[in-house]
């Protein structure tokens, strides 16, 4: 029977057999309609997205969170994490670290604030975010006071802070990277190294 199919009738059996199944794929079959009302909507249905950073290493890849509309921006509770297609480092893609990241994010053992365990104290305790930036400006502070070298044993003014390193993060863009890096060295400190080195 096959050795008597032309070449017209081949391409017309093709083509009906492609018209039927695109039809069908489109809805117009009856099993599609049948079953359109068991289909479950879709899981980022009216969510806001929230362009981020993974904060996992030194390659700085773009996420996207996915969490529910009007609630606080600090408290959002993110329903679906992806990688962010347009971002140039990863262009979509997630290592295994940052595909866990709702995880990381859901976790009860993650910290929502800084913890401070004083001398001779046990435990540590949670503290205010206020008060941990005071008290690292404040020893940053004496810290310098006490150890800054403005000249050197030749009298030539060398203006540096040795006593204090900075190491800086890599996840930030460019124009923020050099407004740490003046930042720093404005204080004189010259142990200052970026974490893409680590």
């Amino acid at each position: 029977m096959l050795e008597n199919l032309s070449r017209r009738q081949l391409f017309s059996g093709v083509g009906a057999g492609l018209a039927g199944t695109t039809l069908g794929a489109l809805g117009f079959g009856g099993i599609e309609a049948a079953h359109a009302a068991a289909i479950r909507p879709f899981k980022l249905e009216r969510t806001v997205e929230t362009r981020n950073t993974c904060p996992y290493c030194a390659v700085a890849c773009g996420v996207i969170l996915y969490s529910p509309p009007g609630e606080a921006a600090g408290k959002r509770t993110v329903r679906h994490v992806e990688g962010d297609p347009d971002h140039p480092t990863n262009r979509g893609t997630l290592c295994p670290k940052g595909a866990a990241l709702l995880d990381f994010i859901k976790s009860p053992t993650r910290l929502m604030a800084p913890r401070y365990r004083g001398p001779g104290e046990k435990q540590f305790r949670e503290v205010t975010w206020d008060w941990t930036l005071d008290q690292i400006a404040r020893r940053l502070k004496d810290d310098r006071d006490k150890n800054f070298v403005a000249a050197n044993k030749d009298g030539v003014t060398v203006n540096r802070w040795t006593t204090t390193g900075f190491l800086a993060a890599s996840a930030t863009s460019n124009e923020t990277a050099f407004v740490t890096y003046k930042v720093v060295r404005s204080t004189g400190a010259v142990v200052f190294d970026n974490q893409a080195r680590v």
